[in-house]
């Protein structure tokens, strides 16, 4: 009978539901030795069985005498006992609580400091803060102007007729269209979105929404970048004591046209959609005079809305990670790194930035006119 019980076994042991011996794992092996043992086989008879019935994939005869070692002595469980693993020095309910005690008196303290502070490793503190704590670090959301009823309207009209543009030809819209806009540019600027970034409970609220104004006394000029989908057309830096009025504007639409006739063939012939902001100097009626007598459509732009204009949402902000935290003596060193990396950027960078303001402007008309970002 038990050589009956024996093949049959073996015969399962062959045929797993894959047919594959390999699929045989530890805990069924230590059950056949098991088995076997209780016939009072010896480790060297139960090895030479399971060798020939699963070859290589057998265990080793080291294996089979450990496993009948503990049978011998009246422990026939077949499962591995359990461990405590390595012991845990660190997270300890103290040092969890100086964590967040140190989180909670200031909010935006580094990672770093805190792991420099209790000497444990940032592995292990990142374990604590988001596991224990279930802590992130948020970042406050910048905004330009808490927008009143009637500009989020202005805003929804203003995207309208931007996304019926994209709606009926976006490659036509994206050919013809030009974008001007300025910003600042600093000798020295500190101010990152890390600086604001707060640790906050899984599910607490972003820090309040703050207004995105400069608030540090820096040297700092600001020039203006007109461009379309294939690169830069103009960079205007102003004079030193100049000021951005109708009439040099005004003649600075009139070099756009000069200098770029041959470039912009193709737009002059089917009419150039200019999009710049609605600032004073453009919203005079000279200026708009002007761009009719230039064959410029103007494409209306919404108060307070840099996140419709593609300067801002896309080309300034790698421009400014370009040059923040760098020291410059002088206006001609930060005009030279600017259009280094904008000599860097390629015809694609410029298309995705105008191609994004389809999504973005249908995107605002979902939000009834909120900000998009």
């Amino acid at each position: 009978m038990c050589r009956i019980a024996s093949l049959f076994l073996l015969q399962r042991l062959k045929g797993s539901t894959s047919g594959d011996a390999r699929d045989f794992n530890n805990i069924e092996a230590r059950v056949v030795i098991k088995f076997f043992h209780l016939q009072d086989k010896a480790p060297k008879e139960i090895y030479v069985i399971l060798r020939e019935t699963l070859g290589e994939h057998a265990p080793s005869y080291a294996t089979v005498k450990n496993w009948v070692a503990p049978f011998k002595l009246g422990d026939f469980s077949t499962c591995d006992a359990p461990r405590p693993g390595r012991p845990k020095t660190v997270t300890t309910p103290e040092i969890i609580d100086q964590i967040h005690k140190l989180i909670s008196e200031y909010r935006r303290i580094s990672a770093k400091s805190i792991a420099e502070q209790l000497y444990i490793s940032h592995e292990r503190l990142e374990s604590i803060i988001h596991e224990d704590l279930d802590m992130r670090k948020l970042s406050a959301k910048w905004v330009p102007k808490f927008l009143k009823a009637n500009q989020k309207r202005q805003r929804c009209q203003s995207s309208e007729q931007i996304f019926e543009f994209f709606r009926r030809d976006p490659n036509d819209l994206q050919s013809r269209l030009v974008t001007m806009d300025e910003t600042w540019l600093y000798h020295y600027d500190p101010d990152t979105k890390q600086q604001s970034m707060e640790w906050r409970h899984n599910g607490s609220p972003r820090p309040a929404p703050k207004n995105s104004e400069c608030k540090y006394p820096l040297e700092k000029f600001s020039p203006r970048f007109v461009w379309d989908i294939y690169g830069i057309l103009l960079i205007d830096y102003l004079p030193t004591g100049q000021t951005i009025n109708a009439e040099y504007y005004s003649s600075l639409l009139v070099k756009l046209k000069d200098i770029s006739r041959e470039i912009l063939r193709g737009k002059f012939t089917k009419g150039v959609l200019f999009l710049h902001d609605n600032a004073p100097a453009h919203r005079a009626l000279a200026i708009q005079k002007n761009l009719t007598y230039l064959a410029f459509q103007y494409l209306d732009h919404p108060p307070y809305s840099p996140d419709l204009a593609p300067s801002d949402y896309h080309l300034f902000p790698g421009l400014r990670k370009q040059l923040k935290c760098r020291h410059f003596s002088s206006d001609a060193e930060v005009i030279a790194a600017a259009e280094t990396w904008l000599d860097g950027q390629n015809s694609e960078f410029f298309l995705s930035g105008l191609q994004k303001l389809e999504q973005r402007a249908k995107k605002c008309i979902v939000l009834r006119g909120e900000y998009v970002e």
